[in-house]
């Protein structure tokens, strides 16, 4: 078998938060500049994602295994809702560039995915599952549910955005699952710290994935943020933006709070049990919350005149571009080391 092949075989199913990732970057730096950077990003990242869909694609058709493996893994099957994420921050981005259609096509066919995906994932665990239990399974990327779930979410309100007239069809959506996704972060967070006081952690375990305890946060302040700018007299926002407020400025506190707390865990996993750092698709996982964070943190901040916002994000904006930049560097570092050439898209394996 190739080496083409057997990337496109082994395909990690979340390497679509390197989308994810350079598309939230791209929008930061729209906001806060500089401009030729958004646009460099934003061309990367919608290659990546023609890439990433021509493999996906040839992976279900030609290794149907290999994708039926990944969803009966609890630990990988959570990873595919990166495939709607990754599409919406996209869109979302092209919108901002002035091209609404390009964003709508993108979150009619992420809504599709997502539906699928949102039925089909917890259904497959509950009824499919191989063993037990799952819960030795739940790791960070089961929160990329969540960020999908409030990616469709925003790009329901960055079309609102776009076209006022449809506001009374895309507000009541676009509401409707930031609450969704909000119950979703708040079930999943329980979980994941039961299975970290039930099941001991390992090194090999406590991976990128779990800054999306962050990110999750921040995806879902920058859906409401985009919520509370839409037209104010639809019913379904008079009924709802106090909560929402409320609710989102709370959210934004508790994912800054894990900021500490995500770094302490990667000191742990680093420096005290010696885990070697190097080249992983899941890397990527870490990068977007940090983009994330910048982008939600700024347009919440505008919408509620919150004035110390703006500063912090646009720390933050920097910090993820240089985080960005470095595990870019090493994936072009592991292409280029022959022996690592046929797993650069593959799962990782401690």
């Amino acid at each position: 078998m190739g080496s083409i092949a057997r990337s496109v075989q082994r395909l990690h199913p979340g390497y679509f938060a390197f989308v994810m990732a350079t598309g939230i970057i791209s929008t930061g730096t729209d906001l806060l500049g500089p401009d030729w950077l958004s646009q460099a990003l934003l061309a990367i990242g919608a290659a990546g994602f023609v890439l990433l869909s021509l493999a996906l694609v040839l992976r279900v058709l030609f290794f149907r295994s290999a994708v039926v493996a990944d969803l009966r893994a609890p630990e990988r099957v959570f990873g595919f809702f990166t495939v709607v994420a990754g599409m919406n921050v996209l869109g979302v981005r092209l919108a901002i560039s002035g091209h609404p259609l390009l964003t709508a096509i993108l979150a009619g066919v992420a809504a599709v995915i997502w539906l699928i995906l949102t039925y089909g994932v917890p259904a497959t665990l509950v009824l499919l599952r191989d063993s037990d239990s799952v819960v030795r399974g739940v790791n960070g990327s089961w929160l990329v549910w969540v960020v999908a779930t409030q990616s469709v979410s925003t790009a329901a309100s960055s079309l609102i955005t776009a076209w006022p007239s449809s506001a009374a069809t895309f507000e009541p959506i676009a509401v409707a699952l930031w609450g969704i996704g909000l119950v979703l972060y708040l079930v999943l967070i329980v979980l994941i710290v039961f299975r970290w006081l039930s099941i001991v952690v390992t090194p090999a375990e406590l991976g990128p994935p779990y800054w999306i305890l962050m990110g999750a946060t921040a995806i879902t302040v920058l859906a409401a943020a985009r919520i509370l700018a839409t037209p104010h007299n639809l019913p379904v926002y008079r009924a709802t933006a106090g909560f929402i407020e409320g609710a989102t400025f709370v959210l934004w506190a508790f994912g800054t709070w894990w900021v500490p707390f995500l770094i302490v865990l990667g000191l742990w996993r680093h420096v005290g049990r010696h885990w070697s750092i190097a080249y992983e698709p899941t890397l990527w996982s870490m990068v977007f919350p940090l983009g994330m964070y910048s982008v939600a943190t700024l347009s919440f901040g505008k919408v509620t005149g919150i004035s110390f916002m703006k500063p912090v994000s646009q720390f933050m904006i920097w910090v993820a571009v240089v985080v960005w930049a470095l595990v870019a560097l090493s994936f072009i570092v592991r292409v280029l080391t022959p022996h690592e050439t046929t797993t650069t898209l593959a799962h990782h394996h401690p």
